[in-house]
């Protein structure tokens, strides 16, 4: 009843100033922070040009991962349905515009009656025919805003969807660059397989001979074997995990791998991806495109609650004939033929069994649920920026300390062999040794991966590569 209070004074209000029914619009108050979060997880920020104004282009310096985002971007499935989705609304929002212009049609019919006479009297059957051609025009009055609103519906529906396209286009950079990547670190990890096989085997070999020697144990031998076998099993393994991770790059590319495409970097090179700034936590709100979707979309809700508004008021549409009639299809434009019509008509709603109420009731609550989904990814998008943040603050010390640890692993392996090569040490201290040194380095290749992703990931949560509204 209070809802309905509202509307009737609302709909006083804008039959006298010939204002929208919609409610003002206010911008959700958030919990944004001044700045984002410092301290030892976090660095020093780079100066420099922000993400959101810095070309993926400028980012992802590598020639060959350029090629494949310019591919992704022209082939992928999803952004075309995403761009797509967007020219339906845009439909969509050019046919509610249409509904507030008059409508304008052209008419033309043939009316013939018949009426039979007395039974048996044939000469007193008559039969009449009628021509008419004109022109009809129609128009409803929107004097509550209900066609306005359901118009700004629509345009910030078609707003939301395009903003849906560019997060999409972000994240579709973001998942190529990561797939890339991904292949960079299996193809790193095959070679130090490779290596760790090879250097088995020839362990194996040496092992084999001092046991046919007499001067190591057949439980050396056993467990030359075993690092073999292990070894071997690992490369399959990884070759696999190669293959998946090329065929799901081809997928985000939507074709196969191009022959001439540049030759892959080293994930260890310098390269590879450019640092950015990350500015301020306000930047978000207009530089995000998954922000400024729900923002859009908060908007749309709000102009849904005008036109349900609207609904509780009378409607005026005014329709319109002229044109010409005649008995004879030669006299329908002779004189004295024409005619005329105009009819006014004012439709107002006295019981819908609720209808209008409900209606206005759901448009309320999507208007609430949008306001803590707006609030809901803005502070999503401040935590995935301070997440990526942490990460850029951490790895760089991280690879320091596991580029050491591999070499002290390097260095105590060379040791053991020493020793067991002197007889000092058994077989199974050598294993552990390499097996120490294998994680070593399996570690580091995932750090320096992990590195390089949490750097795509940042960039697409400081809304890379789209500067937004100014």
């Amino acid at each position: 009843m209070k809802t309905l209070t509202l509307a009737v004074g609302a709909a006083l209000l804008a039959m006298a100033t010939g204002c929208s029914l919609q409610p003002v619009y206010q911008r959700p108050a958030t919990a944004m922070p001044a700045s984002y979060p410092a301290g030892a997880a976090y660095g020093q920020t780079p100066a420099g040009a922000t993400a959101a104004s810095t070309d993926w282009r400028a980012f992802l310096a590598d020639a060959r991962l350029q090629k494949l985002v310019e591919l992704g971007v022209h082939n992928n499935h999803d952004l075309r349905i995403a761009m797509l989705n967007v020219q339906r609304v845009q439909a969509q929002y050019q046919l509610a515009r249409s509904g507030m212009a008059p409508q304008l049609g052209a008419t033309a019919s043939l009316d013939t009656a018949h009426t039979s006479g007395k039974s048996g009297d044939s000469k007193a059957d008559t039969t009449s025919k009628s021509y008419s051609a004109g022109l009809s025009l129609s128009w409803e009055l929107d004097f509550f805003g209900r066609l306005h609103s359901l118009s700004d519906a629509a345009f910030q529906q078609y707003l939301a969807s395009d903003h849906a396209r560019q997060a999409a286009e972000i994240l579709l950079i973001s998942q190529i660059a990561d797939q890339y990547l991904t292949t960079l670190a299996a193809d790193a990890q095959l070679h130090l397989t490779r290596a760790t096989l090879t250097a088995a085997e020839e362990a194996s070999k040496l092992v084999q001979l001092q046991f046919d020697n007499g001067t190591v144990s057949e439980l050396d031998l056993q467990l030359a074997r075993t690092a073999v076998d292990q070894a071997d099993a690992n490369l399959q393994a990884q070759l696999r995990q190669r293959a998946q991770a090329e065929n799901a790059l081809v997928l985000l590319i939507g074709q196969p791998l191009p022959a001439d495409l540049p030759p892959p970097a080293n994930l260890h090179d310098n390269f590879i991806m450019a640092d950015v700034p990350a500015g301020l936590p306000s930047d978000l709100l207009r530089r995000r495109p998954d922000i400024l979707e729900a923002e859009a979309t908060l908007r749309a809700e709000h102009a849904d609650i005008g036109a349900a508004l609207a609904a509780f008021f009378p409607s005026l549409s005014l329709t319109a004939g002229a044109g010409t009639q005649s008995a004879a299809l030669g006299g329908l434009f002779s004189a004295g033929s024409g005619a005329w019509s105009f009819v006014p008509a004012l439709t107002l709603p006295i019981f819908n069994a609720g209808a209008n109420q409900a209606n206005l009731d759901v448009a309320v609550v999507n208007r609430d649920i949008g306001v803590v989904q707006y609030q809901k990814t803005v502070q999503t998008a401040f935590r995935e920026v301070a997440d990526g943040l942490a990460a850029r603050g951490t790895y760089e010390h991280q690879l320091t300390a596991q580029r050491q640890e591999s070499a002290d692993q390097q260095k105590r392996l060379e040791l053991e062999n020493m020793l067991y090569k002197n007889g000092v040490d058994s077989y199974q201290n050598v294993l552990t040794a390499q097996t120490a040194l294998y994680a070593a380095q399996q570690s580091l290749l995932t750090a320096r991966l992990n590195q390089l992703t949490s750097l795509v990931d940042l960039y697409r949560a400081l809304g890379g590569g789209w500067q937004g509204a100014q």
